[in-house]
This record gives C-alpha cells, sequence and structure tokens, in this order.
C-alpha cells in the first residue's frame, strides 16, 4: 500500500530548455517498503523554439510553449497549477570560489542555523561588475575559529564562522527574460526555487553515495553541456558549455548537405557515437527539395560525425574536471544524463577521452505508474529533479537556496511570495522566493576552432570534422 506524505503536496517542475520545454507535476509517497518514491501525476514536453543555448530570446515563443507544458499537466493531474520550481542555465552562468565570514554577536554560545543564514545573506550582497547577478550562494566547508574543514557547524562553539562559498552568477537580462516568460503566462505563474539546471538533474539521477565519494554529473541538453561536481556530499564546481545536442544536429546538416529538420531526424533515429555499427555502405534515403532527387546519406558518416563532436564535448568536460581540482577525487566517475545522453555508445567515447567511470544516468525512486515509464528518461531528469526540489533540500545545510532579499531578475519589483491560495500547488519547503528558468539548449555551428587546441591537448589524432566533411 502506498502513503502520500506531506499532506498530499504537488509540486510542479517546469525545465525551459533550448530544444523543448518540459512539465512534470508529482508528490511524494512512501511505498510498501518505507522507501521514498515519487509519484508522477502529469508529465508534458512543448518544443521550444524562444531559447538559444539555455537563453530565453524570444518571450512570446516560449511563453507559448510553457502555457502548452502546463496545461498538459493540469489536465492530467486535475491541479490548477499556480506555482512552478524552474530550472535555469545558459552559457553565461559563472561560478567563482570566495570566502566570507562573520563574527558571532553571542560568544561563547553554539553556531545555529541562523548564523548561516546571516553569513548567507551576507554573501548574496557580494558586489557584482555592471549586468551580473548572483543566482546561487552555496557553502563548500566553514570555518568555526581556527577549524577548518567543518562539514556542518552548528552546535561548535566559536565567535567567528566562515566558509568557502561558490558563487554562482548570470547576466542580468537573462534572469530578467525567463521571470518574465513566467510572469506572462496564461494563469500568472509564479516561481516558487529556481534552479541552476545540473542542480536539478543530479537530485534526480545521482545517489547519495555518489555525491560522497565524488561525481561529475554531465547533463547534455540540446543548446548547453551543464557539468556539476560533487564530493563529499558538497556541489565544488559548476561549469556550462554553449555546445550539445544541437552542436550535433547543426554538423549533421552541414556535413551531410540536408535540412535541419532531416538532421534531427538522422540524428533521432540512427544516432550512434560508434562508427563501427554501420557497414560502410549502409544508406538512408532523404527527401530533397520538391522536384528533387532523393539523396543518400551514409550512415556511417552520420555516426562519425556524431562521435567526432561528442568527443570534442567530453575532452571540454574533461579539461574542466581537471581545472576544478577534483580529478583524482570523483571515485563515482561520470554520469551522463539529459537528452543527448540516449545516443548509443555515448558512455564509451567519454570513457575513452577521460578514463573516468560512465554511467548512463535515469531518474529513478519514482513510483511505477505509466507516467513513471514516460519520464524515466535521460531528457526529463532536470524536470523531475525539480520536483524533488519541493520535497528535499539541495543542500540540508542551508535555508534557501536563492537571495531572500531579492526577486530573482529584478532590481526593483518587491518579492512577489507565493499566493496562499491553492494550496495544491505549494512547493518550496524553504517559504523563500524563488529565481528563474533554464534547460536545455540550442547550438553553434564553427564551434570548432575552440575546440582546435582541446583536441591537440587530449587526442592529437582527432580529425577536423570540417575538414573530413567539406568536400
Amino acid at each position: 500500500m502506498t502513503h502520500h506524505l506531506m499532506d498530499d503536496k504537488i509540486v510542479v517542475g517546469l525545465d525551459i530548455g533550448s530544444t523543448k520545454v518540459c512539465a512534470v507535476a508529482g508528490r511524494m509517497s512512501r511505498g510498501s517498503n518505507n522507501q521514498l518514491t515519487l509519484e508522477v501525476l502529469g508529465v508534458s514536453r512543448a518544443s521550444s523554439e524562444g531559447v538559444t543555448k539555455g537563453k530565453v530570446m524570444n518571450i512570446t515563443r516560449t511563453v507559448a510553449a510553457i502555457n502548452q507544458a502546463i496545461e498538459e499537466v493540469s489536465n492530467q493531474s486535475n491541479v490548477d497549477i499556480g506555482l512552478v520550481n524552474v530550472s535555469f542555465s545558459n552559457h553565461n552562468i559563472n561560478s567563482q570560489k570566495q570566502p566570507g565570514s562573520i563574527t558571532r554577536l553571542s560568544p561563547g554560545d553554539e553556531v545555529t542555523p541562523a548564523d548561516i543564514d546571516h553569513l548567507l545573506r551576507d554573501m548574496y550582497r557580494t558586489p557584482q561588475s555592471a549586468g551580473k547577478e548572483i543566482v546561487h550562494v552555496l557553502p563548500m566547508d566553514f570555518t568555526v575559529d581556527s577549524e577548518a574543514g567543518v562539514e556542518d557547524p552548528v552546535g561548535r562553539n566559536g565567535v567567528k564562522l566562515g566558509a568557502d562559498f561558490q558563487i554562482i552568477t548570470t547576466q542580468s537580462d537573462a534572469a530578467v527574460n525567463v521571470r518574465r516568460c513566467i510572469e506572462r503566462t496564461a494563469g500568472h505563474l509564479q516561481r516558487d526555487q529556481v534552479l541552476l539546471s545540473p542542480l536539478a538533474s543530479a537530485m534526480a539521477v545521482l545517489t547519495p553515495e555518489e555525491r560522497e565519494a565524488g561525481v561529475a554529473l554531465v547533463d547534455i541538453g540540446g543548446g548547453t553541456t551543464d557539468l556539476a561536481i560533487y564530493y563529499r556530499n558538497v556541489l565544488r564546481h559548476v561549469a556550462v558549455f554553449p555546445w550539445a545536442g544541437n552542436s550535433l544536429t547543426n554538423d549533421i546538416q552541414e556535413g551531410c548537405k540536408v535540412l535541419p529538420q532531416q538532421a534531427e531526424v538522422l540524428k533521432t533515429k540512427f544516432g550512434n557515437a560508434n562508427p563501427g555499427t554501420y557497414r560502410l555502405n549502409e544508406v538512408v534515403s532523404v527527401p530533397g527539395l520538391p522536384g528533387r532527387q532523393p539523396k543518400d546519406v551514409l550512415l556511417k558518416n552520420v555516426s562519425i560525425i556524431i562521435a567526432e563532436r561528442l568527443k570534442e564535448i567530453a575532452a571540454l568536460v574533461q579539461a574542466e574536471v581537471i581545472r576544478s581540482g577534483y580529478k583524482d577525487k570523483l571515485l563515482g566517475g561520470i554520469v551522463l544524463t539529459g537528452g543527448s545522453a540516449l545516443i548509443e555508445g555515448i558512455d564509451d567515447i567519454f570513457q575513452n577521452v577521460t578514463s573516468m567511470d560512465v554511467r548512463v544516468g535515469y531518474p529513478e525512486q519514482l513510483e511505477r505508474n505509466l507516467r513513471a515509464d514516460l519520464v524515466s528518461d535521460p531528457a526529463f531528469a532536470t524536470a523531475v529533479g525539480l520536483v524533488w526540489a519541493g520535497f528535499r533540500s539541495v543542500d540540508d545545510r542551508i535555508s534557501f537556496i536563492s537571495d531572500p532579499g531579492q526577486s530573482f531578475g529584478t532590481t526593483v519589483a518587491p518579492v512577489r511570495q507565493p499566493e496562499p491560495q491553492r494550496p495544491a500547488t505549494r512547493t518550496n519547503n524553504s517559504g523563500q522566493p524563488a529565481q528563474r528558468p533554464k534547460e536545455e539548449a540550442t547550438a553553434t555551428n564553427g564551434a570548432n576552432s575552440i575546440f582546435g587546441w582541446m583536441k591537440k591537448l587530449f587526442n592529437p589524432n582527432l580529425g577536423d570534422i570540417n575538414e573530413t566533411y567539406k568536400e
């Protein structure tokens, strides 16, 4: 028998990506074995044309996609949706490490959660250059007086409380656009939490053991590849790259001389990262323009193009993992998720380039039903993680994940607290205002120049895809 928890609270996750807008509604259950699971009540996806590389470029189109996704989930779950958790990512995300400290007002007493809140609030006031805005402030290790490397300071005696923080920032205009999209939706949705995409995906696909042992989550969406590194259960490093699934599509389009929609079909239907899968003469016939002959495309060529681009993305990830300083600490290796993680053979490519263990991450701990089967897909990792974020904290040591003094993405308007009505969609266990959205993103042509030095660094034998295919 299944028991529903938390007053039957229903949480809605909205993942605004470059390829698609996903919405998932769910509530927490406890199964017969006392295991916490997520019951999926509604799931939908709408194609997204207003988002490029994770950044909302066309508000009208993005709002239309959000409305479509939310309406569908609302009908399926029979819930009037007013409050959503939103994901956020774009290639202008920046993460900087910075120490901060406070002198406590009551020396001699133990450090309390209120002291941590005080320190966090101070860090949200860290001055940023013009046009930049703080998305998250996340503590790594704390210091109490002279003792460093404290994982959880609450209860320790000390006067001075400090920590090393990760301050995650984005461009203010990107934040504003997401906020506008949510405000302009048909039901005037309100943001509860805004989570950086890879943090949401991590909640859906990583195990507690992996976070503890050290793991790199690589979320390959449509427009961006997001990296989040965990070690000893704490987020240590974040990076976003503007090359992902749409880069593969663009490369196929250029390399095989086909239309964009045809390149997408070639990728999703026949895409494989191991060129050895296809014989030299295996072809698929692609319709030509009206009045022209169809064109035969060699499947081995499609596979080579995909493999080369994925090697480049894997090399970028490898370089960033080395730069983070955690390369030799990640016993959990790499977990791949996002829509592009479904490409056959992608795990082998990442394993060969990085020499790390690799697995593909699917949303876990779902109560089995038809809708759960729909979202048991790496493409839904972010949306499912956003639902989990309504029931679990990203970091148990802190009480808010966004700036409590400012509505994310606005400099003038006061914080709009979630409306008290519509209790079915209350979402946040911290009661804090939210921030702003993202998910997958769109990709670029001609990105190869940026990868030139990377390829030589990691594998001098990698061919250049443009040279190979521009005949």
